[in-house]
């Protein structure tokens, strides 16, 4: 299978590499960059080959696109893939803001192509035995689910104006693992958030720590918390409590946190320091799933409707904190008929 992959960043390359691997793509890979060079390097490295532009990608004849690029440009490269006739796997968002988001769903919906979205917690072993103990009843009635993202250390701060803001950029990913677990649509928020921290923030009109309280459409109460500074390593957990038990997602030896407990577990020697890091197995499965939603064998495990569905929550978060209100989902455009 030839893929073609548009952006050679950090998570660029990461998945690069992992289809460099893959049985079925191997040596077909073809890789470009607005860095010609960082591109060429990388294809030398993994025995890809480097394409000039993008135009290539498209002209050259692969079966699929792998859009890994700044946000900024995934709405066009997704419409392009899609007048193609191109199954396409994108890093999220599809877009920087909604209405971007729905024009580029509805060029993908016009075209009948295959849209994946990169929300790799859904390929997390951890999300996902959570994920069979809510369905296997084994929980009783969930009644509380807690989510938190913490960042180790803030992107830089050229970069803070172009990610959209704590809850789209960090926080989707808590909206859509929330759905995703519990099966449940979030009905409504209250959201808040401070930007106590670095002035770049401020700067940028950004926060660098948030909270928002999420009700589920079967009454379930959530909260969801994220945060760019924390010192004490990357963490990313869910915690789900229900009438008959409760469990953990993100509880090991390399949880960054300690406890102050006479007989509680010791500090993690080696806490975790980022997301590749952390999810690096789940991202690996999510580009293993892609090839086989191309090659027919398997549905497709997150397309473009739930990554709009996600967006739409982190909107909702963000109108919510300004107006400093209870904000319905009802208010926010793209929601299913």
């Amino acid at each position: 299978m030839r893929i073609g992959l548009i952006g050679t960043g950090r998570i660029g390359t990461f998945h690069a590499t992992a289809l460099s691997r893959h049985r079925e793509v191997g040596g077909s890979l073809i890789v470009t960059d607005a860095d010609t060079a960082r591109a060429r390097a990388l294809a030398d490295r993994l025995g890809a080959t480097a394409a000039p532009g993008v135009d290539e990608i498209f002209t050259w004849g692969v079966d699929a696109v792998v859009i890994t690029t700044a946000t900024s440009a995934h709405a066009e490269l997704i419409g392009r893939a899609a007048r193609a006739g191109l199954p396409v796997f994108c890093e999220k968002p599809i877009a920087v803001d909604l209405p971007g988001t729905l024009d580029a769903l509805a060029e993908v919906e016009a075209a009948g192509t295959i849209l994946q979205m990169g929300f790799q917690r859904r390929f997390d072993a951890g999300y996902t035995a959570a994920r069979e103990a809510v369905r296997s009843g084994s929980l009783g009635r969930l009644h509380t689910v807690r989510a938190m993202t913490s960042d180790q250390t803030p992107p830089p701060a050229a970069h803070l104006p172009l990610l959209g803001g704590l809850y789209r950029d960090c926080l989707v990913h808590d909206f859509d693992i929330l759905r995703w677990v519990t099966g449940h649509e979030i009905t409504q928020v209250y959201a808040m958030g401070s930007d106590a921290g670095p002035a770049m923030f401020r700067e940028a009109h950004d926060i660098d720590t948030a909270a928002a309280v999420l009700t589920l459409d079967d009454g379930t109460l959530a909260t969801a918390t994220a945060t760019r500074m924390n010192g004490a390593g990357y963490d990313v957990r869910m915690e789900l409590a229900g009438e008959l038990d409760q469990i953990g997602v993100g509880l090991d030896d390399r949880t960054p946190i300690g406890s102050t407990e006479p007989t509680g577990p010791p500090p993690a020697t080696k806490p975790w320091t980022g997301f590749l890091e952390r999810f690096a197995p789940a991202y690996e499965a999510e580009l293993h799933a892609f090839v086989e939603v191309v090659r027919g064998e398997r549905a497709n495990p997150c397309d473009g409707r739930e990554a709009l569905h996600a967006l739409r929550i982190a909107e909702a978060c963000e109108l919510s904190r300004h107006e400093r209100r209870l904000v319905s989902l009802a208010e926010i455009p793209g929601g299913r008929d």
